[in-house]
């Protein structure tokens, strides 16, 4: 399936979307699979605890919340690819974020834990066929397609990669 349009989902997503290069699912993951994981892989252990101001997330904080919303985000592509019609609610990133106890997990255990997450979530989608792709539901108040999911996932991971790169490395 194709880059999604504009109506398959919330304008809020748009800018993650715009980050994106590639046709399809299929080319978004041959396109950023591997820097997105060269990347996280080489980000050094000093900046683990190291927030750019005061009030806002750590290095760690910041993965953490990464792999919390690719969570949230491939459980709604699969809810709706299956066909499940319930709308789905929302999540309160900073709630998830004072309580996920980063302070107590390494910075290895985080890149390890969202490596492995992206790498299951890139088998996923890649072999999501035309039908499940096009699949919609509702998300916190808003519909979306399987597909725009998929684009969002690698657009929000874009955005927070280019954050890490500005304020924290």
């Amino acid at each position: 399936m194709a880059i999604p349009n504009e109506n398959e989902y919330a304008n809020f997503y748009k800018n993650y979307i715009s980050l994106v290069r590639g046709n399809n699912l299929k080319e978004v993951v041959e396109n950023h699979a591997k820097n997105i994981h060269q990347f996280i892989s080489n980000i050094p252990e000093e900046k683990a605890d190291f927030a750019y101001a005061k009030d806002k997330w750590t290095v760690k904080d910041l993965l953490q919340h990464i792999i919390d919303a690719e969570r949230i985000f491939i459980y709604r592509a699969t809810r709706f690819a299956r066909k499940d019609k319930q709308d789905l609610l929302g999540f309160e990133e900073n709630e998830y974020a004072a309580n996920a106890n980063t302070q107590n997990k390494s910075l290895q255990s985080l890149k390890d834990e969202l490596l492995f997450l992206r790498k299951s979530t890139d088998i996923f989608l890649v072999n999501l066929n035309s039908e499940q792709l096009s699949e919609s539901g509702k998300a916190n108040n808003n519909s979306i397609t399987v597909n725009a999911i998929g684009f969002i996932i690698f657009g929000h991971i874009l955005h927070h990669i280019n954050i890490l790169q500005e304020r924290y490395l």
